[in-house]
């Protein structure tokens, strides 16, 4: 535990922020599992659904500040590309 005024209230406000972001990023990574499980079964409808509500999860959270916005992207592009090489 810090000694300092600021640092003990940096350690209580990162934990907040923690808490706050920590289920958001468990909806992201949810999300992400979904649409590659669905991705390598080979529904590529249900992929494409589920892709798309992905990606509405990651650009909030980019929008937020909760995930840069290039790694929200590159995320997205990367489960794109899953569901295009399925064919």
């Amino acid at each position: 535990m810090p000694n300092i005024k600021s640092s003990i209230r940096s350690v209580k406000t990162d934990a907040e922020r923690r808490a706050k972001n920590a289920p958001i990023k468990a909806a992201l990574r949810n999300a992400s599992r979904k649409v590659e499980a669905l991705a390598k079964t080979g529904a590529k409808e249900d992929a494409q659904a589920t892709m798309a509500t992905a990606s509405g999860l990651l650009d909030k959270a980019a929008r937020k500040g909760i995930i840069h916005k290039n790694a929200a992207a590159r995320k997205k592009y990367r489960l794109a590309k899953r569901i295009n090489d399925m064919a």
